[in-house]
């Protein structure tokens, strides 16, 4: 039964908020969780190791990525979000209890269980993405990856805040940002729970046959090499500038409010950039962020005296991070069927947050051998390197045979 504009727009409203919600819930959290992660781990090993604890959430998020994407594949999109948003409960709970034993090992599980989550979030953006006909695919990601948000508005100037608050409840000062990801957690659990249930048949989604090679597809090598770039390039960045900041003596709500500027770039402008994937294609939006990244690490080249660059670098790297990010994935939602990019996404997002650890603890090590600037300036010449694939043939970036057989799926959640 075909649907109106009307009744289509009413089938997804809610479905959109539940996504949305879980999202920005996650993004709050892992805000949070993820700076003061790189702040313990200076003290409890070293600012050379201070990315470790970090990295094992981003691992966590590329095993997150893989394992609820073959959950979302076989049960829907219901029932690997509540459990992924739950095996980050147990997690905020135990990265907790590891700030209170002064336990970097427990700390470390506790992450990696909380990036198991942040996994399960990144997946929302494919579940809206069906939601809506193809000339929309990105808008709908740029959407959820809009709920960020919310993090980057509360998530870094919560850590002042909650550091008080814990305090005063005869806790560590930092195990706040963790019960902060317990309550956010929750929430995001809570909200999946009401998406509506999968129609499936013999065991699994009603998805439809894979394209064979689909992985050998240069749509789906542009869109990987593309986002991995990206990533790791914010990531290397990110990572380390509260501990850079830290270590010239700047304060929490000092980093708080540079990690907010640079979390506002990443998350801000998404619908725009999900616009641009629409409007002029994946390629274009890639090549965008690819020149803002550069552009941003160039900043790191002034003093840190002259803060205000900070600020203005950051918010570059993560706009930048961001048209990286919806560009590949639109990418990916424009050029495949549900069925092939079910096939995929898991391990293209794999990829994407494994590289992303490897350049969290890198970072951290370039950071405490060589300095600040010789870390953003790598990460810049990292970034360019997608300009290869590039500046190749232009296929296959839509396929519309692939995407009109598709289109009765667009209509319900997976």
């Amino acid at each position: 039964m075909n649907l109106t504009l009307v009744e289509a727009r009413r089938a997804r409203r809610y479905p959109m908020a539940a996504l949305f919600t879980g999202s920005a819930a996650t993004n709050v959290s892992m805000v949070g969780a993820s700076t003061v992660s790189t702040l313990i781990g200076a003290q409890l090993l070293s600012p050379l190791w201070s990315g470790i604890p970090n990295a094992a959430g981003v691992v966590g998020s590329a095993v997150g990525t893989l394992t609820l994407a073959a959950v979302m594949a076989r049960r829907g999109s219901r029932t690997a979000l509540v459990l992924g948003y739950l095996v980050a409960v147990v997690g905020a709970v135990v990265a907790g209890v590891a700030v209170t034993a002064d336990s970097a090992g427990l700390l470390m599980v506790g992450m990696l269980l909380l990036g198991i989550g942040n996994g399960g979030a990144q997946l929302s953006r494919y579940c809206a993405a069906d939601l809506y006909p193809p000339d929309r695919k990105g808008f709908a990601v740029g959407v959820i990856v809009w709920g960020g948000t919310v993090g980057a508005l509360a998530g870094p100037n919560l850590i002042a805040p909650l550091a008080g608050f814990s305090e005063g409840l005869g806790l560590p000062p930092l195990a706040g940002s963790y019960l902060l990801a317990l309550a956010c957690a929750g929430v995001a659990a809570a909200a999946s729970a009401t998406l509506p249930a999968t129609r499936t048949r013999r065991g699994g989604t009603v998805s439809g046959p894979v394209s064979a090679g689909v992985w050998r597809r240069p749509v789906v090598r542009t869109a990987v090499v593309s986002m991995t770039a990206g990533q790791v390039s914010m990531v290397a960045v990110m990572t380390m500038t509260p501990l850079h900041m830290d270590m010239h003596g700047h304060g929490l709500s000092a980093v708080g409010a540079v990690l907010s500027a640079h979390l506002l770039g990443m998350f801000m402008l998404a619908p725009l950039s999900g616009y641009v994937a629409d409007r002029f294609g994946g390629r274009t939006a890639i090549i965008a962020g690819i020149g803002m990244i550069a552009l941003s690490t160039m900043a790191a080249l002034v003093p840190l005296a002259g803060s205000a660059q900070l600020y203005i670098a950051l918010f570059l790297l993560g706009h930048g991070w961001n048209l990286t990010f919806v560009g590949g994935s639109g990418l990916l939602t424009q050029a495949l069927t549900t069925a092939d990019r079910q096939h995929v996404q898991g391990g293209v997002d794999a990829i994407v947050w494994g590289a992303s650890a490897v350049a969290s603890v890198g970072a951290g090590m370039v950071l405490g051998t060589v300095g600040y600037p010789v870390l953003a300036i790598s990460a810049g010449a990292a970034v360019l390197l997608p300009l290869f694939l590039l500046a190749g043939p232009q296929r296959h970036e839509a396929d519309p045979v692939s995407v009109a057989s598709d289109a009765p799926q667009d209509r319900a959640i997976r």
